[in-house]
């Protein structure tokens, strides 16, 4: 049995993440801010032993001791994150920097929860993960994509730099190195 962080575990993918691991027999505890997720994705764990639901927002550091880390926590709807675009960013880049920090402190694997939209519009289809994008810096999606495209940077420069365990996932992309 893992006891396993998950940022934004009250979300669509989060919950359910959150529901599968807990009848693996994980314990699991369940970040979230509800800014996009909400307590009913969850409410039915609630009462189950395994599951521990916190309040946080991870553009501030979280403590706490785990064998996993993933990190979803992200608005991905446009209207959703085009709403603060600056919080949508700092979301990205300081919820990876936060949940990296802790990852290496203790020691715990980490997954990143990304998109394929760091592309942004591709002129490849399907991408592979040697193609860099094709992507604008300045547009109103930018908030989202570069935020994810800094997360991943962010994961692999913890990965080179102090041996964390990570891995990165996008729509049909996965790159692992642990």
């Amino acid at each position: 049995m893992k006891r396993i962080l998950i940022t934004g575990g009250a979300g669509f993918i989060g919950s359910h993440l959150c529901e599968r691991l807990i009848n693996e027999g994980h314990d699991v505890i369940c970040l979230d801010n509800y800014f996009t997720g909400s307590k009913d994705n969850i409410r039915h764990l609630l009462d189950n032993h395994n599951f521990e639901l916190v309040r946080h927002d991870i553009t501030s550091p979280y403590f706490a001791e785990v064998d996993e880390v993933y990190n979803l926590a992200c608005p991905a709807s446009p209207p959703y994150y085009q709403y603060n675009p600056i919080k949508t960013m700092k979301t990205s880049i300081y919820g990876a920097m936060n949940t990296l920090g802790l990852a290496k402190r203790i020691r715990a694997k980490i997954l990143q929860a990304s998109t394929s939209e760091v592309y942004g519009d591709p002129e490849v289809h399907p991408q592979p993960e040697s193609y860099w994008g094709h992507v604008n810096p300045i547009g109103i999606r930018s908030c989202y994509d570069e935020g994810k495209r800094a997360a991943e940077t962010l994961f692999m420069d913890y990965y080179r730099q102090n041996g964390v365990r990570i891995k990165i996932s996008a729509s049909s992309i996965l790159t692992v190195h642990a």
